[in-house]
């Protein structure tokens, strides 16, 4: 009998954060990934209304990784009437608990701090969920491993397969009555210093691949540009503040920053990492040893060499030090978190050195530090920028064009349809382009909220 699969695009779609698919089939409906929006306003707005559909009908969600812009709506979703499974790796489970609570923390925080000091335009302002929302998701995940099939209901059947990107990332693999749809999540780079190669999908019905980087090549060997603007920066005896992922990004930091501190590439400066969440998902790291590289001798060597700042009035205390430093600190598109501290301390200063090393979404102050912006906006006041700011590409936890192209050689067949997804319009393009010109694969790039029908036989 021939029915309908439809699958809603309700984030990552023309953007690179927010992702959320949601699929029904046969009066059943199941959510791949439910995170945040981040960056513009007009995007971080949309975290604040409800799905467009009755939540409590939903089945259940798979999750492809722990990050926020992939589980950051959850709270909301439970707030909304969820009360399904939530299904992930047990480590992207770890992470996600992290970065949930952590979450609601900075929410509760910035509405603090806003009611204090009187700049937002409500009254009062309110977090976009507590801590107490953020803890109400944990009951409801699941554990899975990978590469086994997991039957959701008659319809539904899924496997997860390792995916590099952050420890516990995979990709989904959905048999949805006769068809099978891929959903890349974030894909990993093939060459990691602390993960493994990515798997790749051999058969794809449907696929929807991610485009963060879908017009750009990583170049090789970045810890030597990173050894350059460290040597460059500490010439004027300024501090290096770096916003950084607290998952895997500021490992993989720790990790280069120690390694070219062995080897003497780099001055002999104080490491600080300013969040405690970087040093909780190293623990995780420690226990989860058969999703990575690092070994436990190196994780203690990388955590003597670095200092870590946990409470607030400590990291007040270091960004009034005058010494030159180098300071890791959250979040990676300098969006909220304890970077925006060092921020107020830094900006304005010559000598200082802010370093990104990640994807910097549109909308987000570590965009405008890249484009030059003079002053920005933080807690409800204008800084200006006299620091340096610039970027070591190569360290992002996103496969390059080149990556994503060899990610889906393996396939043995033309997929019917290929979705580009989470990417800003100019690397979704860039990808379409490509797929056409190596494998004459035609795709589309669904805009946000788009809805599709797949023909299914049951």
């Amino acid at each position: 009998m021939e029915n309908n699969l439809s699958i809603q695009f309700l984030g990552a779609a023309g953007t690179v954060t927010g992702s959320k698919y949601l699929l029904e089939l046969s009066g059943q409906k199941l959510l791949i990934d439910c995170g945040l929006f981040q960056g513009l306003k007009e995007l971080r707005k949309l975290n604040w209304e409800s799905l467009p559909f009755d939540v409590s009908t939903l089945d259940a969600v798979i999750l492809t990784h722990g990050h926020l812009d992939h589980v950051g709506y959850l709270p909301l979703l439970v707030k909304q009437g969820f009360k399904g499974k939530i299904h992930a790796t047990e480590p992207t489970i770890e992470i996600a608990k992290l970065i949930l609570h952590d979450s609601a923390k900075i929410h509760e925080e910035d509405a603090k701090r806003a009611n204090q000091f009187g700049y937002s335009k409500h009254h009062p302002a309110k977090p976009l969920y507590t801590s107490e929302e953020a803890e109400a998701v944990f009951p409801l995940f699941h554990k899975e491993v990978i590469d086994k099939w997991i039957r959701i209901s008659d319809v539904f059947t899924f496997r997860m397969r390792y995916n590099g990107h952050i420890l516990g990332a995979t990709f989904i693999e959905l048999k949805a009555a006769d068809k099978l749809i891929v959903f890349s999540g974030d894909i990993g780079k093939k060459e990691d210093p602390l993960l493994f190669s990515p798997q790749k999908p051999e058969k794809a019905d449907v696929l929807l691949i991610e485009s963060t980087y879908g017009g750009r090549i990583h170049p090789l060997n970045p810890e030597v540009r990173l050894a350059e603007i460290i040597n460059k920066a500490a010439a004027k005896n300024g501090t290096i503040i770096i916003p950084a992922f607290a998952v895997e990004r500021a490992q993989l930091l720790m990790f280069y920053l120690w390694k070219l501190k062995n080897e003497n590439l780099i001055p002999d400066l104080p490491i600080y990492i300013d969040s405690p969440m970087g040093q909780e998902v190293l623990k995780i790291f420690g226990r989860h040893d058969s999703w990575h590289k690092l070994s436990h001798a190196e994780s203690k060597e990388i955590m003597k060499e670095i200092k870590v700042i946990s409470k607030q009035n400590e990291t007040i205390k270091l960004a009034e030090s005058n010494a030159p430093k180098i300071i890791i600190a959250a979040s990676g598109m300098a969006t909220g978190g304890r970077v925006l501290t060092y921020f107020e301390y830094y900006l304005g200063q010559k000598s200082a050195t802010i370093l990104m090393v990640g994807f910097q979404g549109e909308g987000t102050r570590g965009r405008a530090l890249l484009d030059g912006a003079e002053e920005i906006k933080m807690r409800g006041k204008y800084w200006p920028v006299h620091a340096d700011c610039t970027l070591v590409e190569g360290l992002s936890a996103h496969a390059d064009q080149s990556e994503l192209i060899d990610w889906i050689n393996q396939l043995t067949e033309k997929p019917e349809k290929i979705f580009i997804v989470h990417g800003e319009p100019e690397g979704s393009i860039a990808l379409k382009i490509k797929l056409m010109q190596v494998y004459g694969y035609p795709s589309i790039i669904p805009e946000r909220n788009e809805r599709f029908t797949i023909p299914v036989n049951l």
